[in-house]
């Protein structure tokens, strides 16, 4: 069946209303990803910022909670993102766990190079999963490529100064 999208030549007014957007099942997939992947890096990461310890523990200390701070609100707006698109986020604590590619992180006072360490590992393999991302998204959905995009910039950023960090130490 074709659908006119206009009246007649002469006038743009469309004679019904558009669908709304959708995402497809594996970019609904793969924003699951990225937010079980945020909701981890901001739990492993309040775990770092509450239990390091040493010289550099005032710095770091307070670098991690800006650092869940950014995954907190990052895993929001990725949530939001998917409801927008029509997918249901699942942030439940066990399907966090069970889905995650983020390695586990040591239960414990940690000292602040291992920390600096363990959370810039943890970092750049978000990073690879928001360019993942980004390339799934691009084509069906510029605007969840935007988000995508802004959010591995910030990840990235923080990462570059925990290099830096671990390199001056």
């Amino acid at each position: 069946m074709t659908t006119t999208l206009h009246a007649s030549p002469d006038n743009r007014r469309r004679t019904f209303d558009a669908a709304p957007f959708t995402a497809s099942a594996p970019l609904a997939a793969t924003l699951q990803d990225v937010l079980v992947d945020l909701l981890e890096l901001h739990a492993q990461t309040k775990q770092a910022h509450w239990n390091v310890v040493g010289r550099g523990f005032r710095g770091l200390h307070l670098e991690l909670d800006e650092i869940a701070a950014t995954a907190r609100e990052a895993a929001d707006e990725f949530a939001e993102r998917m409801r927008a698109l029509g997918a249901t986020p699942d942030g439940r604590s066990d399907s966090v766990a069970r889905t995650t590619t983020l390695p586990e992180f040591p239960a414990g006072r940690i000292e602040d190079a291992r920390a600096t360490a363990l959370v810039l590992g943890r970092l750049n393999t978000v990073g690879c999963v928001l360019r993942a991302a980004f390339s799934a998204a691009g084509d069906e959905d510029p605007a969840t490529g935007d988000l995508v995009n802004t959010t591995l910039q910030s990840i990235e950023k923080h990462a570059w100064m925990l290099r830096d960090r671990l390199a001056h130490d």
